[in-house]
């Protein structure tokens, strides 16, 4: 489940930074406590310290070789156990409609994929795509809060933080074929087949 910072507190907390090469480049990883709470693509560390200092103001990150144990269950994921991820508890902080948003992206099972219009409707405001976008573009934890898997309503990839070509391999190495109409019954692997 995602987190919002109201829910938490960020007394005596710790934060842990670590790297992980993947094959969509190297991934910037923040954790604390056991709880993920960032992901970057190493080419943008900058914006990464800055959301980082701005959500949590006076805590300096502690360099760890496996945070929380989310490298190792990353490297899973990319290795083909991409179930690996489905269960690490996140904080993405943000708004409660953000919150429900990014929730409802860790519902999207792997090999599949929605619209922005179904994934609206699934969260119960089916006029607000573009809240939703923008929600889904604000995700502070790419991969593990799964906003990949969300794709144009027409089936074309769009928008993604880490480029469009990062978005086709996560989808390619979860079992989405891509080019097939959307909506068709083959568009995407069934969920339970790995």
């Amino acid at each position: 489940m995602v987190t919002t910072r109201s829910q938490t507190s960020d007394k005596n907390r710790n934060l842990c930074f670590g790297r992980l090469d993947s094959p969509i480049g190297e991934l910037l990883i923040v954790c604390h406590d056991a709880t993920v709470c960032a992901i970057e693509f190493g080419a943008e560390p900058d914006r990464l310290m800055s959301y980082i200092g701005r959500r949590f103001p006076g805590l300096e990150l502690m360099e760890a070789v496996d945070p929380c144990g989310v490298t190792s269950r990353l490297r899973d994921y990319f290795a083909g156990a991409v179930h690996a991820i489905d269960d690490l508890p996140v904080d993405c902080g943000g708004t409660p409609f953000q919150a429900r948003v990014w929730n409802a992206l860790r519902q999207i099972p792997a090999g599949t994929v929605v619209s922005y219009g179904e994934l609206a409707r699934r969260i119960g405001h089916p006029t607000a795509v573009r809240a939703v976008g923008l929600a889904n573009g604000s995700n502070p934890i790419p991969v593990i809060v799964p906003c990949h898997r969300v794709i144009g309503s027409n089936g074309t990839l769009t928008g993604y933080g880490g480029g469009l070509d990062r978005k086709r391999w996560l989808l390619e190495h979860e079992g989405v074929q891509l080019g097939l109409p959307f909506g068709n019954e083959t568009a995407s692997r069934h969920a339970g087949a790995s």
